[in-house]
């Protein structure tokens, strides 16, 4: 019961400190509305263009390939965590799930898809 009342102190204090920062936040900033900041921005480009103006494609590539690394390197946080509890046949997977993740990255790289001049 003990462990229940910490949690229940720790979920007050988390809610409470939240509250204080966004209302700090909210109050103390100092607003300066100007053209850029109150015009559209979307996906890279200027929304208000003609439709059928070319774009950059890298700009939906890069985010693409962040998710994908994103998505892999979730998959890092059970094993750092259970390191203790593993055996060598789970060691050597995430090892080649690695070296395979390192690959796609090189292959990224040298195919031009990770330049951004």
């Amino acid at each position: 019961m003990n462990n229940l009342y910490a949690l229940g102190l720790h979920v007050i204090f988390s809610i409470v400190l939240t509250c204080l920062i966004f209302s700090l936040s909210f109050f103390l900033i100092l607003r300066t509305p100007n053209l850029e900041k109150l015009s559209a921005y979307e996906c890279g480009f200027d929304p208000f263009e003609s439709t059928h103006s070319n774009f950059e494609v890298r700009y939906f590539l890069v985010g693409l390939l962040f998710i994908v690394f994103d998505v892999e390197v979730s998959f890092l946080f059970p094993f750092t965590t259970l390191n203790e509890f593993i055996d060598i046949y789970a060691y050597f997977t995430m090892i080649t799930f690695l070296f395979v993740l390192k690959l796609g990255y090189i292959y990224e790289y040298r195919k031009g898809a990770l330049d951004f001049c």
